[in-house]
């Protein structure tokens, strides 16, 4: 039986998806289950990585039903996981700890610290700004107050590493997600044995680092029942979400950037080699030994529109939400938002920033506040894009997707923000499609990465307008200046 399906199976910060598409990217089958986050005090968050093992296992099962397709005809599952998660494990490989994710800032101290004392060392060892997003500050963090998971650890994993070492019975990770960590020293593609030491533990208690197109087969057989699959099923490992996003996208040549703008954001760029910005405002995440990915993370996209929403007190659909916007036009007639309300990575790298409005006045309605807030999301991305752009050129395309690239309203004001054309797939489902294509580089089935191209179905692009391209350019400036006002006084 032919062999014309594959699956990106996607564990994210708010759900694991599993989706199956045809070689060409069109989307066959997906799967949904929403992940539990737990937020035990303030600024702390969560997750069970035993719900996220058993939600993996329904998302495929789920996918497959509703394929209906015959098991054999599925090629290859890939994976995609969320970056910078830390579980502790024992050595019966049942989890000590809850899952710290990304969005947990209980090290904000001790990130500031080791900012302040060995930020552009690490830096440039790591590529990755040091931050409490990252394993290596929630290990120190674990080492200070003497956590006790942290003390009864044999290995200390992602929640995607778990994940494969309760399906394969094997601790391996990709090298995008060891970047992620903030343990893993590019220049040697290894795990750097200094910062292991500053945590506290040993390279044995990580997992063997490995290429994206790393294969993985044997799944346990009983899992394999329960999700419908063949026993015999090669599974790929993958990359993390962001590289496999640009991937899915097409967003893999010179002068082309991915932004994707889901409850967070970030705007990401492929580059050969190691390239780390001099002042630390941009990532670069190692994906194979020949290429990176370079850009910047932002933890507030769609999370702040629906804050706004729940503020407001709105019972209508986000869709209805966004569109008050459209009764007002570009600038919200003065009213400025910058959206630091949930902390902030890129571009200023702050977990203690707060968000802010600017020039409220009276005549300020629900409309003003629904388009300032979008603006501001969207002046924050621009920000990070700047600090792209000067480590690798202006960009000559924009792919987008997440959950805001489903609003016409929002991706006008993008393409006129950026002053570029924005391009858009016809699937949101970019880092499961690119998964599932590296799953078909590793075996074969296509030729190379770049093929990708021409197997995305795309919808028409956005063209902006330059009117408003250059009333926004007028609008960001005053934007940015009080954005860096803002940084200094948190």
């Amino acid at each position: 039986m032919a062999k014309e399906f594959v699956m990106g199976l996607d564990i994210g910060t708010t759900s694991v998806k599993a989706v199956i598409f045809d070689l060409k990217g069109k989307v066959i089958s997906d799967s949904e289950e929403m992940i539990t986050s737990f937020y035990p005090q303030q600024g702390w968050v969560e997750q069970d990585p035993v719900e996220i093992e058993q939600l993996a296992v329904q998302a495929v099962r789920g996918a497959m039903k509703e394929a209906n397709i015959d098991k054999d005809e599925l090629f290859t599952i890939g994976f995609s996981s969320a970056m910078h998660s830390l579980v502790c494990v024992g050595e019966d490989h049942q989890p000590l700890s809850k899952a710290l994710i990304w969005a947990d800032g209980r090290s904000s101290e001790l990130a500031e610290k080791l900012k302040q004392q060995h930020g552009a060392r690490v830096f440039q060892k790591t590529g990755v700004p040091i931050h409490p997003m990252t394993p290596l500050t929630k290990l120190l963090w674990m080492e200070e107050v003497e956590y006790e998971p942290y003390q009864k650890a044999s290995y200390f994993l992602s929640i995607k590493e778990y994940v494969l070492l309760k399906w394969f019975n094997k601790r391996v990770v990709d090298y995008s997600m060891a970047t992620a960590s903030g343990l893993f020293n590019a220049h040697t593609l290894n795990w750097d044995c200094e910062l292991l030491e500053m945590t506290g533990i040993r390279k044995e208690q990580l997992s063997e680092v490995v290429p994206p197109t790393t294969v993985l087969t044997g799944i346990k057989e009983e899992l394999a029942d329960e999700m419908g699959i063949s026993h015999d099923l090669s599974f790929v490992i993958g990359a993390a979400d962001g590289q496999l996003a640009n991937l899915g996208i097409g967003a893999i040549t010179s002068g082309e950037v991915a932004i994707t703008a889901g409850t967070s954001g970030a705007i990401r760029q492929f580059t050969t080699g190691f390239n780390v910005s001099e002042n630390r405002e941009t990532f670069c995440y190692t994906f194979t030994e020949d290429y990176s990915i370079i850009g910047g993370p932002t933890n507030n996209g769609g999370i702040a529109l629906q804050w706004l929403k729940e503020l407001l007190g709105y019972e209508g659909s986000f869709d209805d939400f966004t569109k008050e916007a459209e009764k007002v036009a570009p600038g919200a007639e003065g009213l400025l938002f910058h959206p630091y309300i949930n902390g902030e990575r890129a571009p200023i790298w702050n977990q203690q920033a707060k968000g802010n409005f600017y020039g409220m006045s009276i005549t300020h309605k629900k409309e003003h506040f629904v388009r300032a807030v979008l603006e501001g999301i969207t002046f924050n991305l621009y920000q990070i894009g700047q600090s792209l752009e000067r480590l690798a050129g202006a960009p000559d395309k924009i792919y987008v997707n997440g959950g805001l690239s489903r609003s016409t309203l929002w991706l006008q004001m993008l393409a006129d923000v950026f002053g570029k054309d924005v391009y858009v797939s016809e699937s949101h489902h970019s880092a499961a499609w690119g998964a599932a294509w590296t799953g078909l580089v590793a075996l074969g089935k296509v030729p190379s990465f770049e093929e990708i191209k021409e197997n995305i179905p795309m919808n028409a692009p956005i063209i902006p307008n330059e009117d408003r391209h250059k009333t926004y350019k007028k609008i960001y400036n005053k934007y940015e200046l009080l954005a860096s006002d803002i940084a200094k006084h948190f």
